[in-house]
């Protein structure tokens, strides 16, 4: 399995996977797709990068800028991130996350925060400490990875795709 950065050929593969990784979740809306566009067209998508096998795309994690009581200070966000249906639970997300978090520690960022399931994202070295919020959402949920500096602390906020 390659690890690459998305490519323009990737673009549509990307929304056709992403579409059918998220369609049985029962907590999608079904925006995940357009969402990584619109990240896209705003140029926030800051790192794209897929899981590529034999040359089919297999994952997709997209990381892009949040604020964290209304600034950004270095803090990106996880997601969409998906992985074909019938290749889930073998490795490919956490690798996926694991390389863009090298990215963003390689550029300097002071940490990655995410909206899921701790017992999903906890092998990837995310946890919550409560202190970091989104909407009114249980704060298990909301998580985070500091990379440089300090724990976050306040009210998350996702770039401005996320709310399209």
């Amino acid at each position: 399995m390659l690890i690459q950065i998305e490519t323009p050929d990737d673009i549509d593969a990307i929304h056709d996977l992403t579409s059918i990784a998220f369609e049985p979740m029962a907590y999608s809306d079904g925006t995940e797709a357009a969402i990584i566009g619109r990240l896209r067209a705003s140029g926030d998508l800051t790192v794209s990068l897929v899981a590529e096998e034999d040359g089919e795309i297999l994952g997709h994690v997209a990381f892009s800028p949040v604020m964290i009581d209304g600034v950004h200070a270095g803090w990106f966000g996880l997601g969409p991130m998906s992985v074909k249906p019938d290749r889930q639970r073998q490795g490919i997300g956490k690798a996926l996350i694991a390389r863009g978090l090298e990215l963003l520690e390689k550029m300097g960022a002071s940490g990655c925060a995410l909206i899921g399931n701790p017992d999903v994202y906890r092998g990837a070295g995310f946890s919550s400490d409560g202190r970091l919020s989104y909407h009114d959402l249980d704060t298990r949920l909301v998580q985070h990875i500091v990379l440089h500096g300090p724990a976050p602390s306040g009210t998350l906020r996702f770039a401005p795709a996320f709310e399209n």
